[in-house]
């Protein structure tokens, strides 16, 4: 495991992480995008962990204002922009000399998997494969405020974007579904638990609807998993982009009761199942580029 912080081309300080497999020679490129709020560290480091013994190259970065990377915590005053540093370093990473050649998946979990699509609506022809985790296409009926009160903070992010003052349920309590582990949530300290910021609120709720949109132009191969119980990502939509994404190569996978956090709140038997659905969905399409 290798981490720096790199300066990227808007000028700011951008923290990576990168976790390679010890004794084996890289099957493919896994690049990882984390959830709101979230961060490329704790949680994520037993992700890693798992993936690179698999044979994999994982890589992730905490996007500016998240984590250990410069910017206002929990603020995003543009998503597009956030998608462009993120397309930045991974593409830096896909050109180095150690790195190419390999076949490159996307890894997005919940408001990642927005940004993992949006990377792949940018780059349509540069992915090998996404894997999608209860992706944030929509967000669930239960987090929006009501309609009014959405145009009202969409008025108000105007002049006041970066005032915490949307109302949000305990996310940690709708996402995690094991306790310990949802006691665990305190302890990343790096991780940004307070309200939505009225600009980041409105850039996400805009986002899904442009993601909504777009389902159609979804082509790559693509893995989608979702709790079945997940009360912050809609699990229907999962469905629509499955059935409506124009890939020939996809796979739904719907977890019976299992809520948002799918690798990182649930049982331990629920975690090293869905891993273990990703990588053999990895290992399966990693080895088409030997075979041709």
């Amino acid at each position: 495991m290798k981490e720096s912080y790199e300066v990227n081309s808007r000028g700011l300080e951008i923290f990576t992480k990168r976790w390679l497999p010890e004794n084996s020679p890289v099957k493919a490129l896994v690049f990882f995008c984390h959830g709101y709020g979230d961060t490329c560290t704790f949680f994520v480091e037993g992700i890693a962990k798992k993936i690179a013994s698999a044979g994999y190259a994982f890589f992730a970065m905490d996007y500016p204002g998240f984590g250990l990377s410069e910017g206002l915590h929990g603020y995003i005053p543009s998503f597009d922009n956030l998608v462009n540093d993120v397309v930045e370093h991974f593409s830096k990473i896909k050109e180095n000399s150690e790195f190419k050649g390999h076949r490159s998946f996307l890894f997005g979990e919940s408001m990642g998997g927005a940004v993992a699509l949006k990377i792949h609506l940018k780059q349509p022809q540069l992915w090998d494969g996404a894997i999608l985790l209860a992706p944030m296409c929509k967000i669930a009926d239960d987090v929006i405020p009501p309609w009014p009160m959405v145009h009202l903070l969409i008025g108000l992010a105007k002049v006041l974007p970066k005032e915490k003052l949307v109302p949000q349920k305990d996310l940690a309590e709708m996402a995690f579904k094991d306790l310990k582990k949802r006691e665990q949530t305190a302890y990343n300290v790096i991780g940004y638990r307070g309200k939505p910021r009225l600009r980041t609120a409105v850039e996400m709720l805009q986002t899904t609807q442009e993601i909504e949109r777009r389902l159609a132009e979804v082509s790559l191969p693509l893995l989608i998993l979702h709790g079945e119980a997940d009360k912050v990502t809609d699990p229907s939509v999962s469905k629509a982009l499955y059935e409506k994404a124009k890939s020939s190569d996809k796979k739904l996978l719907l977890y019976e009761g299992a809520y948002h956090s799918l690798i990182e709140g649930e049982s331990d038997e629920m975690i090293f199942r869905v891993l273990g659905d990703i990588i053999s969905w990895l290992d399966d399409h990693s080895a088409e580029k030997s075979n041709n």
